[in-house]
């Protein structure tokens, strides 16, 4: 199991997450709304603003502080080491 750090020390399993979205859309607003209201929301902003939202594949949506390309970048940067051993072999 590998994690990424989405903000602040807080960690989300990479095999978990479905989509790193940005906040700002009608659609995503919705979407954080509801899981507020069933209970699955999880706010890991400590305070800051929302930039990223991180849907898992279980129903949770994951607020963090981090920008969207950020993550992205850190769930790839996580992978790159498995995909350059396969490419030696």
């Amino acid at each position: 199991m590998k994690l990424i750090n989405i903000g602040f020390g807080n960690m989300v399993s990479t095999s978990r997450i479905i989509s790193i979205v940005s906040p700002e859309s009608a659609p995503i607003k919705r979407m954080i709304q509801e899981a507020r209201d069933k209970g699955t929301l999880v706010d890991a902003t400590y305070g800051r603003r929302t930039r990223a939202v991180i849907v898992a594949d279980s129903g949770h949506v994951i607020l963090s502080a981090l920008q969207p390309e950020t993550v992205g970048n850190r769930f790839f940067t996580v992978d790159a080491p498995a995909e350059q051993a396969k490419e030696v072999m």
